[in-house]
């Protein structure tokens, strides 16, 4: 096999279909067919503009709706359902539909000969080899087809679950479009792919090492910048040896390559470890980041939980001009990418700004007090029950005497506030204004939801204890492809105006005098 890819550039069709439900909003103009897509012979088949096309769909867990990616099954429910609780103006961003995902786990088994890299077979541990994957930015799969060569030539042996044996367990390929020396349309088909080789040892010094170095030494020789096509941005080595469903080990170490991983979106330079989280579709979520944007007041005081490196509040700080942000996060991994991040805010922001290594359930009236904005991004399962019953009793806490306690630093300022200060699982930075700590309750509180059936849970819970009531909502196509989509719900304080409120509020403007 040759390496014909590190050649010439890969040829990509990035087309993006932006058809949108009409119940939501009006269809805009029909967008232009996507290159090599047509409609089938027979008219009463579906037509293939917006199909997946991909090879692997059957065999393959990944994707679950093969035609009409850009409207999602779920969606007509969630319309009914925000409809329902008076949102009409729900809208849907269709967002990109092929070639999106930029960041892929991956399982490797097989053997040396005949590698499969891929993701498992439904209901199974069966690994489904899946180079021609339409989801996947097309340089993961250039990437795939690279670390196949290596391990073919290399000998090097994938991982056999049953025995335990074997050496290389898994891949993460992370693609980074950050390249300011290309013009901005050229960026993203340019992205360039950390990979990060999970290997079957506890640590470097393993006897199997040299292998790795010689598998990681092949990636940068055939795919580093000496080639005419730079594709890859970097290789780690992650180190593992449990028998559990866990993909990555707590030690990794940098092989070659760029150590700082960089992305632009929300409007800032944000930096991700290769151990840190990071969102698989980089434009959908950017999309996201600047609609959550306009539901923010300039200068407010911000909340960000269940925060990662820190990247929604940091966002905020710079394009709200906010008073200050915290970012509280569990995962401690997360400290590192927040800090790098935030080297590259603009000495002109004057915010106070903190990340906290702490998990939201525990005091989380501690982490509210002091904001009028609340923005929560928890997992799949939704809210943890103390954060959310805390949320809803919300009027009854103001009416108390206000809280003593706050976990904001209490230090006096310093002459030289714009200084980095880690102290222990904390960073903060000090406003460049001496401001008076002002101990108030959020007036509004911002969702990001990714899992359907646990955000609807949390927004009637919320919505039945006349704490709040549901202003905007929005939803995004983060997972083409998929039943899933990711939502954007803006939550007000007070039980908000019903129905019958609205109708009769319309029928008194319509019959005052001019």
């Amino acid at each position: 096999m040759s390496l014909w890819f590190l050649s010439s550039p890969p040829s990509v069709s990035l087309t993006t279909c932006q058809a949108t439900p009409s119940a939501v909003r009006a269809p805009p103009s029909p967008p232009p067919s996507p290159p090599q897509l047509s409609f089938p012979p027979n008219p009463n088949q579906t037509p293939l503009t917006c199909a997946l096309q991909c090879p692997h769909f059957q065999s393959c867990s990944g994707c679950t709706q093969e035609f009409n990616l850009h409207r999602p099954t779920i969606l007509d429910e969630a319309t009914d359902f925000f409809k329902k609780h008076g949102v009409s103006d729900f809208s849907f961003d269709s967002c990109k539909l092929w070639g999106w995902r930029c960041r892929a786990k991956l399982a490797v088994r097989g053997s040396s000969t005949d590698p499969l890299i891929g993701l498992y077979e439904e209901g199974t541990h069966n690994v489904v080899d899946i180079p021609e994957c339409k989801a996947h930015h097309p340089n993961i799969n250039v990437a795939v087809e690279l670390l196949k060569k290596g391990i073919t030539e290399l000998n090097i042996e994938p991982y056999d679950e049953d025995q335990g044996t074997g050496e290389l367990r898994y891949v993460q390929m992370a693609v980074t479009t950050y390249n300011t020396s290309l013009p901005s349309a050229e960026r993203y088909k340019n992205g360039k792919v950390q990979v990060t080789l999970v290997w079957n040892s506890r640590s470097e010094s393993s006897p199997s090492s040299e292998k790795l170095n010689s598998l990681a030494n092949f990636l940068w020789r055939y795919g580093g910048p000496s080639k005419k096509v730079h594709l890859i941005h970097s290789v780690w080595a992650n180190f593992q040896t449990s028998n559990k469903s866990i993909i990555f080990g707590n030690r990794w170490r940098h092989l070659f390559g760029e150590r700082d991983f960089w992305e632009h979106v929300g409007g800032i330079d944000v930096s991700l470890a290769p151990s840190s989280f990071g969102q698989a579709n980089t434009r959908a979520f950017d999309t996201l980041l600047q609609k959550l944007q306009k539901y923010v007041p300039v200068g407010a005081s911000v909340a960000d939980l269940y925060a990662g490196a820190g990247v929604i509040g940091l966002s905020l700080a710079v394009t709200k001009k906010c008073r200050s942000v915290k970012c509280v996060e569990v995962n401690k991994e997360s400290k590192l990418s927040f800090e790098k991040t935030i080297d590259r805010i603009p000495n002109s922001i004057d915010c106070s700004i903190s990340w906290h290594n702490a998990d939201t359930s525990i005091a989380p009236l501690s982490w509210l007090v002091g904001s009028d904005v609340v923005v929560v991004d928890p997992p799949r399962k939704g809210m943890d029950p103390s954060l959310l019953n805390t949320l809803r009793a919300i009027p009854s806490l103001e009416k108390k005497s206000k809280p003593t306690g706050s976990p904001l630093s209490k230090e006096k300022d310093e002459k030289r506030p714009w200084v980095l200060r880690a102290k222990e699982a904390s960073v903060q930075i000090q406003s460049k204004t001496t401001r008076e700590e002002v101990q108030l309750l959020p007036k509004t509180v911002i969702y990001i939801g990714h899992g359907w059936n646990s955000f609807k849970e949390d927004c009637i819970s919320l919505l039945s204890s006349k704490a709040w009531h549901l202003d905007k909502a929005h939803g995004f196509n983060f997972f083409p492809g998929t039943e899933s989509i990711e939502i954007l719900a803006v939550f007000k304080r007070g039980p908000g105006v019903t129905k019958k409120k609205k109708k009769s509020i319309k029928q008194k403007k319509k019959s005052s005098p001019a």
